[in-house]
């Protein structure tokens, strides 16, 4: 599953809903669809509800479809993200010398996240037990010992004291061990942000066909998740090897072939650690002073809080004329000597995540639910007309103009040109572009490389 955003609470002490502003972004959203029309993809998906608990199955041929001559094999991704744990049960179908295929995948998800039981451990082994049971219904008897069980946690366990965190994985473990499944040494663990770059790349390029044919072009992938954001693709040019600072490549063995890959996840660049930032504010801390947090990207007229990572914030636009432009400057300050470009990167077809899908759609650059095609200088355009609105009326949205202003010029500082191409979206071939699929897919191609008995 793609990871769910969490936006922070917000509460307003005075917010207006103009109609005169959304008729003009009406008028805006349609001007932009006329002068140049966005490539979409189409999705589907089926999902429902029951017990508090988000379930989706996606079937992309019957389970159980695969001829004689196909190799079916399985695999389970734990999810353990901030707001939730999620499983994913993968079915691969295998023809002889040729890639693998995803035939079937089941997704639930359960909250809160493990993080929630830092201080009663023993009570997260109920959820990962009730997801285990899924598997269970969901795999073939036969398959049960064959079939990889890896456990991945991200941000929310990241940010846990690191005691707390190793007790959680620890139990986890242990419920692990105790399954029917196939478990390693190696099946629970914290995911560093390269890693998930890495996995999301993978899964990108395994469904749109690129890792099946040796030579092919691939696409890149960018994530701008709440605390940080990754961009990976795969150079073709000598320089960028040469020219990338280190940590930036990390090699990768898939299905025979060693792949040297440029990926970097940014801390604290994400786009929740990124309004903290521009807003003046440290993370983990309150405003010291009696004013709260002031920024120019905010309307004039507004008076807030804000909460951001447990901590309450009381934030305020400031009277001042040509917003964008005080915006723009304070958002390039953030961004300073932060990200490193490499020239290749705007010759790289990208696939955009998050933040990125969620914005566009909130401001009709895409279609919500189809996704779509948009150039960089569409979020400029927009951050432009958002902010300058404010110096009449706020927007629905107080961060609005912050939020596309950094977007803008965080895309020019990876090194986009405003015509670059970006395609958003959520699925591709009714496939979540979550790491879970990619992160698997490693995990089995790396047991078969090492010759595990069971597989």
């Amino acid at each position: 599953m793609r990871k769910i955003p969490n936006h922070g609470t917000l509460r307003m002490t005075k917010v207006a809903y103009p109609l005169g502003l959304c008729v003009g972004l009406f008028i805006y959203v349609a001007y932009i669809k006329w002068h140049r029309a966005s490539a979409a993809q189409a999705f589907f998906t089926i999902a429902g509800a029951a017990s508090g608990a988000r379930w989706t199955q996606q079937a992309f041929s019957a389970p159980g479809s695969a001829t004689r001559n196909h190799e079916v094999f399985y695999g389970i991704m734990f999810d353990a993200g901030s707001t939730g744990t999620r499983i994913h049960v993968f079915q691969f179908a295998r023809p002889p010398g040729e890639t693998p295929t995803l035939t079937h995948e089941t997704f639930k998800a359960l909250k809160p996240g493990l993080s929630a039981y830092a201080d009663d451990v023993e009570k997260s082994a109920q959820g990962i037990q009730e997801l285990l049971n899924v598997a269970k219904q969901h795999i073939p008897y036969d398959f049960w010992k064959a079939t990889p069980l890896v456990l991945k946690a991200t941000a929310g366990l990241r940010l846990l004291p690191g005691e707390k965190a190793q007790k959680l994985l620890q139990k986890v473990k242990e419920v692990f061990k105790a399954s029917p499944f196939l478990v390693g040494d190696d099946c629970v663990s914290i995911m560093n942000g390269t890693d998930e770059g890495v996995s999301a790349w993978i899964t990108v390029n395994f469904l749109t066909g690129s890792l099946k044919t040796p030579g092919s072009s691939s696409v890149g992938m960018l994530d701008l998740g709440g605390g940080s954001t990754q961009i990976t693709f795969l150079p073709r040019v000598e320089g960028t090897l040469q020219a990338s600072p280190p940590g930036h490549l990390t090699a990768l063995q898939m299905f025979n072939r060693t792949y040297k890959l440029y990926s970097y996840s940014y801390l604290g660049l994400g786009l929740m650690s990124a309004r903290l930032a521009i807003l003046g504010g440290v993370e983990g801390k309150p405003a010291d002073d009696d004013k709260g947090l002031v920024s120019p990207c905010l309307s004039p007229r507004f008076r807030g809080e804000w909460e951001h990572a447990e901590v309450t914030y009381r934030i305020s636009g400031q009277k001042a004329v040509g917003l964008y432009e005080l915006c723009a400057s304070r958002v390039s300050e953030v961004l300073r000597n932060k990200v490193h470009r490499t020239e290749e990167a705007q010759h790289v077809d990208f696939y955009a995540f998050s933040y990125y899908y969620d914005l566009a759609a909130s401001f009709g650059l895409i279609d919500a639910e189809k996704g779509g095609s948009l150039v960089v200088g569409d979020f400029e355009i927009a951050a432009k007309y958002v902010c300058r609105t404010l110096e009449i009326q706020p927007p629905s949205s107080p961060f609005a103009c912050m939020d596309l202003t950094y977007i803008s010029l965080l895309l020019q500082e990876f090194g986009f040109p405003r015509d670059k191409v970006l395609k958003l979206a959520r699925k591709i071939d009714n496939v979540e572009t979550s790491w879970a699929l990619g992160a698997i897919f490693h995990y089995i191609d790396s047991l078969k490389r090492q010759k595990i008995p069971a597989l």
